[in-house]
Formats: structure tokens, sequence, C-alpha cells
């Protein structure tokens, strides 16, 4: 991994961070958070606690990778390339870790500008000490909510504003964190099942095809699976698959 790579992960980690944690971030006393603290007792030993800022931040640690994964571009890629995988009738040819890096990888370049912004606006500011938890996450939040909106649906946008009690907003800016988030994850969930339904047809006819002339030859002990699957890995590297795929799933965000 470059460090540019590297630097887009850790910046996508404090984003995550800016926008999950702000509450936590903003109980914290302004000396920090002491990870122990040591009381003494009147039998003389001594007592340990733990703040219970350490406790929330340790808690929305857990779901950081999660928030960070549904707010970005990794759900899509990730569901497609699935799907992709089993078009092609091989149940763990890539693995999964392959798959999940070359996601990852796509995430970066997709979140890339981003993720750019983000670093100028908010976390270089925030290192350096020249502003709070508090604006670094109202810094950051727009970006992202503006990368989030163009991939949105405004009809799933709609019903969770209608769901939270349909109050009206002047622009689609003005909606919430907490309502474009999951609008936005649903619209990547249909728009992944789209593509991932264009991707099994040219493979479901290689499948039907062979079929029906094994059928017609009378070969009813040999599985049709045997056949088709180095015709379907033979016409996806001919037309050179994994660029049109990877190629058409960077597009689609911009």
């Amino acid at each position: 991994m470059t460090p540019r790579h590297l630097e887009y992960l850790i910046c996508a980690g404090v984003v995550a961070a800016l926008i999950a944690t702000p509450a936590v971030a903003q109980a914290a006393p302004p000396s920090g958070l002491d990870a122990l603290i040591a009381t003494p007792t009147s039998h003389g030993g001594v007592s340990y606690t733990v703040p219970i800022q350490i406790l929330l931040f340790m808690t929305a640690l857990v779901f950081l990778p999660a928030v960070l994964l549904a707010m970005t571009s990794f759900t899509r890629i990730i569901i497609v390339l699935a799907l992709l995988r089993q078009a092609l009738g091989l149940t763990q040819t890539p693995p999964n870790q392959i798959l999940v890096g070359l996601a990852l990888f796509l995430t970066m370049f997709v979140m890339a500008p981003v993720f750019n912004q983000v670093n100028g606006a908010a976390l270089q500011p925030l290192l350096a000490n020249k502003i709070s938890v508090e604006e670094a996450a109202t810094r950051a939040e727009p970006e992202l909510k503006a990368f989030m909106l163009k991939q949105t649906r405004a009809d799933d946008l709609g019903m969770f504003v209608k769901l939270a009690g349909g109050q009206t907003y002047d622009k689609a800016g003005d909606v919430p964190m907490r309502l474009v988030a999951p609008a936005f994850l649903t619209s990547e969930l249909r728009t992944a099942f789209q593509i991932g339904f264009l991707i099994f047809l040219p493979f479901m006819v290689i499948d039907i095809v062979v079929a029906a002339v094994m059928m017609s030859l009378g070969m009813m002990l040999l599985s049709p699976v045997t056949v088709s699957l180095p015709l379907k890995l033979m016409v996806f590297v001919l037309v050179n698959g994994w660029m049109l795929v990877i190629g058409s799933l960077a597009q689609g965000f911009f």
C-alpha cells in the first residue's frame, strides 16, 4: 500500500470519527480523556475506574468501520463484485479477501476528491490545533453529504423525510445527515442490484444455450455447468470483463 493510499485510509477513518462521534468528543473534558482513574481507598488500596467518555468512545469505535463503509462507494462496489463472481459460476474465486481489497482500493479512488477536500478543510486544521473537534465535524460533513446526495435518488430521500415526520426543506443540502445516510445506502443497494442484473444476463444466456445444445445432443449425464463455466470464463476474458466492470463502476460515481 502506497503512502497516498494510507493517507486516504487515515482521512477516511477521521471523517467517520468526526461524523459518528461528535457527541462523545463534546463530552470530553478540555484536558483530554484519561484512560484510567486511580482512587485511593480507605483500606490503603487503590480503586481503578474507567471514565464514561472512554467507554462511549470505545463503543463508537466498533461501529466506525460500518459507518464509514455505509457512507462511501464501498457498498455498491462490493455487491457488484460479489454478484459478478456468482454470475460466472465461481464460488470462492476470486477469494473474499481479494474482492474486499479491490473494493477498498476502488473506494479510495472514487472517494479521493472528497477525502482531499475534507483533509484540507477539517483534518489538517484539526491536527494543527486551529479548530475544535466540533468545528472539524461541521466542516467535514458538507463534503461527504454532497457526495452522498449526488448518488441518492429523490424518492429514497423523500421516503425517509416522510418517515421522519414530513418536514419540508428548501434544498437537499438542508436535509440532516441522519436522513441522508439511510437514503444513500438504500439507493446504493438498488443501484448495485440493477448493475448485477445486467451482469447476469449474458452469462445466463450462455447457460441456456449450453443446456439446450446438450439436451439436443442427448448428453443428459454431463452437467451443463461443466461446459458453460469455461465458456463463460473465455468470453469474460476475451471482452476484458474486469476492465469493463471496474471502469463502469468508477465512472458511475463521476
